[in-house]
């Protein structure tokens, strides 16, 4: 019995190497050589917001009257009315009171004056200006381990040891 358990015994010690047969890994420290800081260049847009008063003048136009139309068309028709006889003395007046109320309104329109008002006008633009600034971005790192010399791109600056991951696998695998 006792040579049963004993066989038993190494019976799962081996079928525990063979599933543990795979590669292993861990972790260790590699010894920094160089480290290299990586910059890019960026664009940077620095917009400025410009602000001044300035002067703006405009036309404005005198009020609109239709005063010379109507003493035009009422002068115009009276007029014709006088020369005018029987039914030819009705299309006279209307004919009259027409081109006296386009006469009255050119007039009228010739002398209606305007003038030109100034006021301060607020305005305001944005100027974009552009420069260029180099940042990091991070590290071009070389190390070694175990006498061999290797190199990697980080983020952080590592220090003078880096961390790695080793990997041992059998050559020779099935």
């Amino acid at each position: 019995m006792k040579k049963t358990l004993t066989s038993l015994g190494i019976a799962l010690m081996t079928a525990s190497l063979t599933v543990s047969a795979g590669p292993q890994r861990f972790q260790d420290t590699a010894k920094v050589v160089d480290v290299e800081p990586i910059y890019e260049t960026v664009e940077v847009n620095h917009p400025e917001r410009r602000c001044w008063d300035e002067d703006v003048s405009y036309y404005e136009p005198g009020h609109k009257t239709y005063t010379g139309t109507a003493l035009g068309a009422v002068i115009g028709g009276a007029l014709a009315n006088q020369m005018g006889r029987g039914r030819g003395k009705d299309a006279a007046t209307v004919a009259g009171a027409l081109l006296g109320g386009a006469i009255g309104h050119d007039v009228s329109q010739r002398n209606r004056r305007g003038y030109y008002n100034t006021t301060t006008q607020r305005r305001c633009e944005v100027q974009d200006h552009t420069s260029y600034e180099d940042r990091l971005v991070g590290y071009h790192v070389e190390y070694r381990y175990k006498g061999h010399l290797f190199s990697t791109r980080t983020k952080n600056h590592p220090g003078r040891r880096i961390p790695v991951q080793v990997r041992v696998a059998p050559l020779d695998e099935i």
